[in-house]
């Protein structure tokens, strides 16, 4: 089960490490739907092998052995980044303000 102080910082525009088995996978929070119920989910996206690559995470799987914040936004003002999907990788630095 994860922290609730972990599950309040994962928000659209954090960079997380999510360690689900042997590989952890590292990226951005694009959306967190339906709060903190039991079939709330997270999508974290990066970019693999220069190919964008998405993951939904539900809140309460036990395969989710840790979660790291490796940063995370100042002010957020959407509540989907869908946008990002769109855009490389400079351009997302540039508009969030965030290391890829």
């Amino acid at each position: 089960m994860i922290e609730k102080e972990i599950l309040d910082k994962i928000k659209p525009g954090a960079k997380i490490r999510v360690y689900e088995g042997r590989i952890p996978f590292t990226g951005i929070v694009i959306a967190r739907k339906h709060g903190n119920e039991a079939g709330a989910t997270f999508t974290v996206r990066s970019i693999v092998l220069g190919v964008g690559v998405e993951k939904i995470f539900p809140i309460n799987s036990p395969a989710i052995s840790k979660i790291e914040i490796l940063s995370s936004p100042k002010k957020v003002h959407r509540s989907k980044f869908y946008f990002i999907r769109k855009m490389s990788s400079s351009k997302i630095r540039e508009k969030l303000g965030i290391s890829i």
